[in-house]
């Protein structure tokens, strides 16, 4: 998975929901999916916000839970990888065989 693919939540409370990835940490095997899995986080009073209150934010999904949606067929789908010709590795789809990396 990479920042900025287009995936679906598989299990939990937001499953069938789609989203953008906006943070992968690879290390710990987890993603942060655009409006999903929100929290609310509660912030002291500092500079940038006075008044203190309550924040609303992503918070992090196991990277198992959700599945790449391909570009081309837009079916939620695993992947393969090919190397080109020229060496280069790209991404491809189980489905329909098309390049997810363009």
């Amino acid at each position: 998975m990479r920042k900025d693919d287009k995936v679906k939540i598989l299990s939990g409370k937001d499953k069938g929901k789609e989203g953008l990835i906006l943070k992968v940490d690879r290390s710990a095997n987890r993603v942060i999916v655009e409006n999903v899995n929100q929290i609310i986080k509660a912030i002291k009073p500092d500079q940038n916000h006075p008044q203190g209150g309550f924040l609303t934010r992503e918070n992090y999904l196991g990277a198992s839970r959700v599945m790449l949606i391909c570009p081309s067929c837009h079916k939620p789908t695993r992947i393969a990888q090919s190397i080109l010709s020229d060496g280069k590795k790209v991404r491809v789809c189980k489905h329909c065989q098309e390049h997810i990396d363009k």
